[in-house]
This record gives C-alpha cells, sequence and structure tokens, in this order.
C-alpha cells in the first residue's frame, strides 16, 4: 500500500450557525484517483477549498506529505503540491496554450520579463509528461473544451502538484473526449499522481475511480472501493433514499396532432433538413456529440438563430419566430444551456428571476411592478417547480445548482407554454436535483405539454424520451421512435451511435 499524500482528521467548519463540514476524517494515498461524491451542499467543495487554504477549518488538521497545514492560505497549499482545477478552468482565453500552462511558474519564479524559449519549455515537458500535443502558441480561447481542459491540468503540472483536485473535468466534452481525458488521469496515476475527482456523472465515476468518498449533509458517510458500490447504492449513501428513474409513459388520451411541427429547417452551416414533430405528451430527445446543431436549432424555434429555409408549424398554422417574443406569444419557452450565464439574473432574487418572463402581466396602470402579484407568481411558481429554498428573496446566485435550474425552468412554467425546449437542463446537477428535474420534465409532459430535450446522456434520454433524434454535424442520422426506445439494449446501441456516429454515415451511404 503507498504512502498517504494527505491526511484530513476530526476537518469541522463553520459559517456563522451553519455546519458546513463537522468532524471529517479522509487519508488519500499517493498514486491513488479517489473520488468524492455527494450532493451539492454535501460538503465536498467545502472540504477541496480547506485543503486548498481558501478556508481555515474551524477545527481539525490536515497533513500533506507528513507536514501538518498551519496557515492554511493558498501559498502552503500550492507549495506542498496541492493544485485545484475548477469546473471553469480559470484560464486566460487571449492568452497562447504555452502562456496559460507556464504563467504560475513564471510568476513563481519572480521573473521580470517575457521569456517565450523558457514558456516553451516550460509547456512542451508538461503536455510531454501527459502524452498530449497541442500548438503552443494557438490562443487558449480557439481551442475545444477538451483541449481547455489539458491546458489546465498541463499548468497544475507545472507548479510541481503532488495530488490534483479536479471539479467537474467532464462537463462540458464529448463522449471520445472525455475517454481521452480518464485515460490520460488513468496515465498520471501510474506516475505516482494523486487525483480527486468531483463528477456527478456515476458512470465516470466507477470507470476511473479506486476509492469512492461519499458526503451528505456535511459529514462523511464513508469511504469505499469502486468495486463494492453500483449506481443504485451510491445513489442512495448520497441522498439517503432510493433514487430510481421510472421510463416515461406518454397517456394515450392526449390526442395525435401536433403541437409543433419543423419541415425541413435548416441553417447554414448549424443543421440541415432537419423534420420532425411534438404531440401532446411527447417528449422528443436530440442528442449527438457537442457542436451537432443541437443547441443551434433550438435557437432557432425560440428566435435567436432565424434559419434559412424549411418552415416551423404551430397548431397547423406556418408561423414565422423572428425574435424570442414571438416564440414566446406562440406558447414556446426555452430553458438555455448555460443557467448562469443565458438563464437567471444571479444577482436578482428568486422572485425577480420568476417575474421577469411575466412582466407584462404584471405591470401596473403607472407602469410599475404589481409586488404583491409578483410575490404570489414567485411563490406557486417556487411550489409548483419543486425549488427546495422557499425564501422567494434568496439571492439566486447563492443557491446550489439544482435549486438554480429549477428556478429557470419555474420562471418558464409560468409562461404557461405548449411546447417546452430543454438543453442539457441536468449539467453539473446531483442525482437527488436530477431526479427531481425528470420528474417536472415528465409530469410537464404528462399534463399534455410537448416537450424538446436536449441531452448527450444516454440515460437521460432512454428514461425520458418517447422519440430520438441524433444529429451529428447538423444532419439527423438516426431516428428512434418510443417501440424502439423501449428495447432492452437501446442504451448501448444509441450510446454507440452517438459515440461514433461516422460509422452510422458509413453505414447509410454503403446503402445507398
Amino acid at each position: 500500500m503507498s504512502d498517504p499524500i494527505l491526511v484530513a482528521e476530526n476537518l469541522s467548519i463553520s459559517f456563522g450557525e451553519v455546519r458546513a463540514l463537522q468532524d471529517v476524517d479522509l487519508t488519500i494515498r499517493q498514486g491513488e484517483i479517489r473520488c468524492l461524491a455527494g450532493e451539492n451542499g454535501s460538503g465536498k467543495s467545502t472540504f477541496v477549498k480547506i485543503v486548498s487554504g481558501v478556508y481555515v477549518p474551524t477545527a481539525g488538521t490536515v497533513t500533506i506529505n507528513g507536514q501538518p497545514m498551519t496557515h492554511h492560505d493558498p501559498r502552503e497549499a500550492i507549495a506542498a503540491g496541492v493544485q485545484v482545477i475548477y469546473q471553469d478552468l480559470s484560464l486566460f482565453d487571449h492568452l497562447s496554450v504555452a502562456e496559460n500552462i507556464a504563467i504560475n511558474v513564471m510568476l513563481h519564479e519572480g521573473t521580470r520579463y517575457v521569456r517565450r524559449s523558457r514558456m516553451h519549455q516550460i509547456a512542451a515537458a508538461q503536455l510531454e509528461r501527459m502524452g498530449v500535443e497541442l500548438p503552443l502558441d494557438e490562443p487558449v480561447g480557439s481551442l475545444s473544451m477538451a483541449n481547455k481542459q489539458l491546458v489546465a491540468i498541463a499548468r497544475a503540472l507545472s507548479m510541481d502538484a503532488r495530488i490534483l483536485f479536479m471539479d467537474e473535468p467532464t462537463t462540458a466534452i464529448t463522449t471520445k473526449e472525455v475517454e481521452r481525458l480518464l485515460s490520460i488521469v488513468q496515465d498520471l496515476k501510474e506516475k505516482g499522481l494523486s487525483i480527486v475527482f468531483i463528477s456527478h456523472k456515476l458512470d465516470e465515476v466507477f470507470e476511473v475511480a479506486d476509492t469512492i468518498t461519499i458526503f451528505r449533509d456535511g459529514r462523511k458517510v464513508g469511504d469505499f472501493q469502486a468495486s463494492e458500490l453500483d449506481n443504485e447504492s451510491l445513489s442512495f449513501h448520497m441522498t439517503g433514499r432510493e433514487i430510481l428513474h421510472k421510463p416515461y409513459e406518454r397517456p394515450d388520451d392526449l390526442g395525435e396532432g401536433p403541437l409543433l411541427r419543423v419541415e425541413r429547417l435548416s441553417k447554414d452551416p448549424h443543421y440541415r433538413d432537419v423534420t420532425f414533430e411534438v404531440r401532446p405528451g411527447d417528449v422528443v430527445g436530440l442528442t449527438g456529440l457537442l457542436g451537432a446543431g443541437r443547441t443551434e436549432l433550438a435557437l432557432s424555434l425560440f428566435g435567436l438563430n432565424r434559419p434559412d429555409s424549411g418552415a416551423i408549424v404551430v397548431d397547423g398554422t406556418p408561423v414565422q419566430i423572428r425574435e424570442p417574443w414571438d416564440a414566446i406569444d406562440l406558447g414556446i419557452a426555452l430553458v438555455p444551456e448555460n443557467r448562469a450565464t443565458q438563464g437567471l439574473f444571479t444577482s436578482a432574487t428568486i422572485a425577480q428571476n420568476i417575474s421577469s418572463t411575466r412582466l407584462d402581466a404584471l405591470l401596473t396602470r403607472l407602469r410599475l411592478v404589481d409586488g404583491r402579484a409578483e410575490r404570489e407568481l414567485a411563490r406557486r411558481t417556487v411550489h409548483e417547480a419543486g425549488v427546495n429554498n422557499k425564501n422567494i428573496d434568496a439571492i439566486v446566485g447563492n443557491l446550489s445548482g439544482g435549486n438554480a435550474q429549477k428556478v429557470v425552468i419555474g420562471k418558464w412554467m409560468a409562461t404557461e407554454p405548449t411546447v417546452f425546449i430543454l438543453d442539457s437542463p441536468t449539467v453539473g446537477i446531483d442525482i437527488g436535483s436530477k431526479a427531481e428535474i425528470y420528474d417536472r420534465i415528465q409530469a410537464l409532459a404528462r399534463a399534455g405539454k410537448g416537450v424538446i430535450l436536449i441531452s448527450d446522456e444516454p440515460d437521460e434520454i432512454v428514461v425520458n424520451c418517447t422519440k430520438v433524434l441524433v444529429m451529428h454535424e447538423g444532419d439527423v442520422i438516426a431516428e428512434y421512435d418510443d417501440a424502439e426506445r423501449r428495447a432492452p439494449d437501446f442504451k448501448e446501441r444509441l450510446a454507440r451511435v452517438i459515440s461514433d456516429p461516422q460509422s452510422v454515415r458509413t453505414a447509410a451511404e454503403g446503402a445507398a
């Protein structure tokens, strides 16, 4: 058994009267991949911030490489070999790959002048250590999200990292890119690096982790070998309850007339000749690798990406959707891909966010917002959307990811749409909140709404959708109806099509 690299004992921290972490013991060994699992607010991120010197614990000790942390500041943690890659990566998009990788080393060395040869030397050494090739002079802003992730890892390694924390590292990358990243992580483990993974994607947790530490309500539930757990038992330990994703069944009495029909819709270069319809009670899944054209299609249906050709038909009538207000008037709502930057006013309250889609109905004759009506709308919507924080005066930016996403869904529920488009609604959300959002999606469909669900998770598609379209580079390359969705091997088939779309195209071209 390898030596411990990090030992935390009786670690606790309080913020006012709130106990964020209580009596946590945790040992991580050299060359180990550890996953920290738990719902949002369970204490995972708080633990990482203590170890990395952002927070000073109320009680307990942290020992790294046999040396106790005494100052509990980031410099001490970095000097001990602790590096954290947060979800936003904290890269400089306007700087080159080499500059991003080498900048921390250059600052640490106290370099007063820019020496490009030294930057190239540092960057090339770390990329070689990872077995990766990237253009050193390319601006980071032009890279894919997966390659940005690799730049962030290389920057961490350049600072002699001995234990690397990775927060939701696969959130915005494709299936093939995930496989590549996990392979690099495994290789770094073999070279002695300790890696701590924080992820809500349970399949990836089981694929990469040696051991799993589960947090719940600020306490450590336990340490488990990955082989001891499966999805169901891990979910139970994380939430304290059984999580079941029941496949959605469309009611038979909702009628066949489509609420929305898309006919040969095209927008160069985003998507081409897309045709499908959404009936009451349908959940239509749009899936495929990132960049397939799914989001661009959704934006077109909401008036934010005007198509070049084709038709959009609502309730049997061809319509022109030139701007979002047209879509809203036609009963179409869009929950966007990025809730923080596109879906919410993070510095505003829950009530203000919810009322933002209904201001036309809330204004008095003096063109002022009717405060009483706004609060009544907010209270009703918070209840209907299942937001756990019932304080409608709470600032949205302080909510957990799951509750923030429920606010986004709720504010569009308030418009009483007939067609609901949800773009990646469970990204970065814990398993308990994910189950609640699935319940909300299915309840909307059972009530006669039409739903379009964009997702790259086969599990999510299989559980919720009555029909599925797979897109690749703007084309619909495969379609499945509800009968095919019910087949026992459908999830595996769908995953293969998503991860290897070129084989589907090759087969189709051969048949033609």
